[in-house]
């Protein structure tokens, strides 16, 4: 969805911009997928879509997939890039360093999706859920 307009120079996008943009990718990749999974109950929706959603649950993925070798070298840059941007806020169920490396992987999210790179977009979000999932299974 564009909406017939065309965001230009997305490598030029602060960190805090990418997340924003990112924080609903990763919002609409969550309820589709739990949608798809069957579940239609709006307060089972809604439990279920925190388990990926928080700060707690972004961090971890973008730490799994920064300590491995699946980003590629702008990947990581754009990472960083949101995980060291200056928000003038922190939510007050979380420490900042967590909520930094949640917005990182907002970012991420974000930059792919503006840049229309969707195949990888869905490879990293297959990859985000199964780190997830794994942790839910105390694998």
């Amino acid at each position: 969805m564009k909406l017939n307009k065309d965001v230009k120079e997305v490598d030029q996008l602060n960190g805090l911009t990418l997340a924003y943009m990112g924080d609903g990718v990763m919002e609409m990749y969550v309820r589709y997928r739990l949608i798809a999974s069957g579940q239609v109950k709006p307060n089972q929706l809604h439990r279920e879509a925190t388990k990926y959603v928080s700060a707690k649950a972004q961090a971890k993925v973008i730490t799994k997939l920064l300590d491995g070798d699946t980003l590629s070298e702008k990947e990581r840059s754009i990472a960083l890039r949101g995980r060291n941007a200056k928000s003038a806020t922190v939510p007050k169920n979380t420490d900042v360093s967590t909520y930094r490396y949640s917005t990182g992987f907002e970012a991420l999210c974000g930059y792919l999706y503006l840049k229309e790179d969707h195949e990888r977009l869905d490879a990293l979000m297959t990859s985000a859920f199964d780190i997830l999932d794994e942790r839910e299974e105390g694998r």
